[in-house]
């Protein structure tokens, strides 16, 4: 084997480890939420492309830009405002205060939809303030525990989950505990205000995410470690099909712009605590492109969602302090 042989295989090793060590210790900045809040659980962002949107503990949405750092937005209850829901942690509280879960905007209206954990589904249009509730129950059955929210970019409407439909956002444990599987997938329709149950029976339904061309939505299965596809047009509209399983616990799903492809937030979960926290990138297909490790950035810490925008990936946790994001 010549010299030049050699030198250019050692060199195309040390890039190729370089590029490991790389992927393992992604150098992701920390953005921490002011007070004594908690979990910036998941991320919208507005048509400026200037920052984005968090819910936290307390009931706030809150605007976060590189200028300004985070400001109040919006809030799902008047308490939000008080005192005594400024500094209050995770879901202690929250049947007052509120607790944002999934949030999105509808591109066209500017409309913020929000899904509050114990509170039910909300909007607030673009100059914030105090979340209009839309619905807190469907056919007189509670909502319980909503999670997940995402709007159809071809349509405007707008589709939501709940976590469970027995056990309420502070009883979280005991449904992964036992199980539960009684998660719905719902479709809330703009132009007639109507709000169908789409899927039932659903393990832990945390995120969801309409595809980009608005043929189907995806809703994750956290506690059997699965993703669901339901069809929303097409010869199999109305359907619903095992998507993919092999992201471990998923929780929130976002799509990335018209690419196609997915961005999951995952965990191991192991008994009720979650460890090794990844970002995971799949296809319109469920497979799997790339895998982001979130462990020296978040510890064990449950991870919530990762959204990417402007070349940025956005990763959120439901009751860390900090959001942080990774430019790509």
């Amino acid at each position: 084997m010549s010299s030049s042989l050699v030198s250019a295989l050692a060199c195309a090793l040390v890039l190729s480890l370089c590029s490991v060590v790389l992927s393992e210790a992604p150098a992701f900045q920390k953005l921490p939420v002011p007070g004594s809040r908690s979990g910036p659980e998941a991320f919208a962002f507005d048509s400026t492309g200037k920052g984005f949107y968090t819910g936290v503990s307390g009931g706030k949405i809150l605007k976060y830009t590189p200028e300004t750092g985070y400001v109040d937005f919006a809030q799902t209850s008047k308490p939000a405002n008080k005192i005594w829901c400024e500094g209050v942690l995770g879901t202690v509280l929250a049947q007052i205060c509120g607790r944002p879960a999934g949030i999105a905007f509808d591109e066209k209206t500017g409309d913020l939809y929000i899904a509050d954990a114990p509170l039910g589904l909300h909007v607030v249009s673009k100059a914030g303030g105090l979340a209009t509730k839309i619905a807190d129950s469907v056919d007189g059955k509670p909502f319980k525990f909503l999670d997940g929210l995402d709007v159809d970019p071809t349509t405007g409407d707008v589709y939501f989950t709940s976590f469970s439909s027995k056990f309420t956002p502070a009883q979280v444990y005991i449904a992964v505990g036992l199980k539960d599987a009684s998660g719905k997938l719902f479709k809330y329709e703009a132009a007639t205000k109507k709000i169908t149950v789409l899927v039932e029976g659903l393990s832990g339904s945390a995120g969801c995410a309409v595809s980009s061309d608005g043929s189907f939505v995806l809703v994750g299965e956290f506690i059997k470690s699965k993703i669901q596809r339901h069809w929303i047009k097409g010869p199999k509209a109305g359907q619903t099909e095992e998507f993919t399983s092999n992201v471990t616990n998923p929780d929130n799903i976002k799509r990335i712009g018209s690419t196609g492809n997915f961005w999951v937030a995952s965990v191991v979960n192991v008994g009720l605590k979650a460890t090794n926290p990844s970002a995971v990138k799949i296809d319109s297909e469920g497979k799997v492109l790339q895998t982001v490790p979130l462990k020296d950035t978040f510890g064990d810490t449950l991870v919530s969602e990762a959204n990417e925008f402007n070349g940025s990936l956005y990763v959120g946790t439901l009751l860390g302090p900090f959001a942080a994001v990774l430019k790509l």
